[in-house]
């Protein structure tokens, strides 16, 4: 519980010395993290070893949403057309 109390105080320390607030810090952190855990999935996914299944579970996606992760990173994947 004691490493919990030194990053919230952290946090507070930098909301203090900058002009954001503790949310905005936040969310800069979150989105840190979200695109780090992408980048470590999709290097899984492109040599094969993870499935577009276990990455949406794993980062609380929907597929659609990884599918136009892909696209903007311009990585190769298999379109499915609806008929």
């Amino acid at each position: 519980m004691s490493n919990l109390k030194d990053i919230k105080s952290e946090i507070d320390k930098y909301a203090n010395d900058s002009n954001q607030t503790e949310l905005q810090i936040v969310e800069k952190l979150e989105k840190h993290y979200f695109d780090k855990k992408v980048n470590e999935n999709l290097k899984l996914y492109k040599k094969g070893k993870k499935k577009v299944s276990e990455i949406t579970k794993d980062l609380k996606i929907s597929p659609r949403k990884f599918y136009a992760i892909l696209d903007k990173k311009k990585i190769e994947h298999k379109k499915y057309k609806k008929e």
